[in-house]
């Protein structure tokens, strides 16, 4: 063979190479954007499933009752805020709300305000807040920082409705007895509170689901003292009379 036909054959198989090893890596792109693809679609359905799985994995909190004198224990039923509830069950919510709330005790006051603060809507909250905050001089932490305690006693409640058929207003009588820390007699003193109140979404948080887990919301609490005749104001727990027909 000629030097000329060596150096053709040469090219020509170096050209041979060269495509060979161009197809390989082509080959190998392909195979790589398949690969890609794949995972693409396989991370696309993991996300739609959890998607589509996420309510069935929600946590209900839920609470406890156990029966003081047989032991039973039960659960709550949980509430939506939905169907219309008993008036007497109203009526327990805001017995027990000024009951609590309405009360002062140095060894019970952080856990009483953290409980109504369960029964708020957003503008009662923020109005509770500036009942106790420090700064306020009026605070109930100031106005007994004496020793004093104030006991909170429902007398009546009664339930109005709304010229438009609403039923979310209620007249709440009750007594506070004040006792002073240097003597053991009560001084008793008698309100009237107007109450605005709702249902409403029970709370996700389990410490405020113990103790409001039908979702009750006070969204206007107003309280003044009310005027009894001269004549018939009690001033201690042992001079209590009989007040327009009725004995607090």
């Amino acid at each position: 063979m000629t030097p000329a036909k060596d150096l053709e054959l040469y090219f020509a198989e170096a050209t041979g190479w060269d495509r060979d090893r161009r197809a390989l890596q082509e080959n190998s792109v392909r195979n790589a954007w398949r690969v890609a693809l794949g995972a693409l679609l396989v991370t696309v359905g993991v996300v739609t499933a959890l998607v589509v799985l996420m309510p069935l994995k929600q946590v209900e909190p839920f609470v406890i009752r156990v029966d003081n004198s047989t032991g039973i224990v039960d659960v709550v039923p949980v509430f939506a805020g939905q169907a219309p509830l008993p008036e007497a069950v109203t009526r327990y919510f805001l017995d027990h709300y000024v009951t609590v709330c309405e009360r002062f005790n140095f060894a019970t006051a952080e856990s009483d305000y953290e409980e109504c603060s369960a029964f708020h809507g957003a503008a009662r909250n923020q109005a509770w807040y500036a009942q106790w905050d420090r700064a306020n001089p009026r605070s109930p932490l100031h106005a007994h920082k004496d020793g004093s305690s104030v006991r909170a006693q429902v007398t009546s409640v009664s339930f109005f409705k709304r010229g438009n058929g609403i039923e979310d207003l209620a007249q709440v009588r009750y007594t506070k007895a004040q006792r002073a820390s240097t003597t053991a007699d009560e001084q008793i003193s008698h309100w009237i509170a107007t109450v605005q109140y709702t249902y409403a979404d029970p709370s996700k948080t389990t410490s405020q689901r113990r103790w409001n887990p039908l979702g009750f919301k006070i969204v206007e609490f107003r309280s003044e003292p009310e005027v009894l005749g001269a004549d018939t104001v009690p001033t201690t727990a042992s001079s209590t009379r009989t007040v327009q027909g009725r004995t607090p």
